[in-house]
């Protein structure tokens, strides 16, 4: 008897593939924390004298790890995945076309304060990500294409339903696949690195430090953080309390 059932290798379907980053989350995201930044400054002004970066760092930090998961970027991917059973001398073949959505996105409440450090000399924010998690993928029943024809095999036997379910599998195993490949986690590795660049520039020149600079980086990337590590960040509730008590 024959092998009952050999799937063939999936193929993502040629031009089906596009890439966009999520501008309105980002800037969204960014709006917030400029905002509740402004409120973080002016009270850290009432106890310290004066926000220095060390403490807008902290508070820019205390922020994003409230955010929790930011998505970075989005991208769709189709893949195209045959299968074929064979018994009793006859076979049966089906091909599934299979779109799917995939979120990439970054877990910042694993953002640490030794993640973040101050470099005076070079006015340089030095702040080290949490890797780029891949979300989904989101498989579109409605766009999915199944081509092929049980025959006398599939009157025979439950090679119709055998075909769908390896099918399926396959072709959520290969969107994982396709969206972990070189290109799309590098334009999400780069989309992460600017959101967050941003994030903490904002604050840092909207208190006048006009020259600082944010660096983002992943820890695979092997860059070293240099400068200080910021101080523990502090809950606003916090900082509001010790300027009741100095009062």
């Amino acid at each position: 008897m024959d092998d009952p059932l050999n799937t063939s290798t999936a193929r993502p379907a040629d031009g089906q593939r596009r890439a966009l980053i999520l501008g309105g989350v980002l800037i969204a995201v960014l709006a917030a924390l400029a905002i509740v930044l402004v409120i973080g400054m002016r009270l850290v002004d009432r106890v310290t004298g004066g926000p220095t970066p060390q403490t807008i760092a902290s508070a820019s930090l205390e922020s994003m790890r409230a955010q929790n998961r930011l998505n970075v970027f989005a991208a769709r991917y189709v893949s195209v995945t045959t299968s074929t059973v064979s018994r009793f001398g006859f076979s049966s073949k089906r091909t599934l076309i299979l779109p799917g959505d995939v979120r990439y996105e970054v877990d910042l409440s694993k953002l640490q304060p030794g993640d973040v450090r101050w470099d005076k000399q070079t006015s340089t924010l030095s702040v080290r990500l949490p890797e780029v998690e891949i979300a989904g993928p989101d498989v579109d029943l409605t766009a999915a294409q199944e081509y092929g024809e049980g025959g006398v095999l599939s009157t025979l036997t439950n090679s119709s339903e055998q075909l769908d379910q390896a099918n399926r599998a396959k072709a959520v195993a290969d969107l994982r696949k396709q969206a972990s490949g070189g290109v799309p986690m590098r334009l999400a590795r780069e989309a992460a690195r600017q959101a967050v660049e941003r994030s903490f520039a904002m604050p840092l020149q909207a208190a006048g430090f006009a020259d600082a600079k944010v660096k983002a980086s992943f820890a695979t990337d092997g860059v070293p953080l240099g400068g200080e590590r910021i101080e523990q960040s502090r809950s606003y509730n916090e900082v509001l309390e010790e300027a009741a008590r100095k009062r």
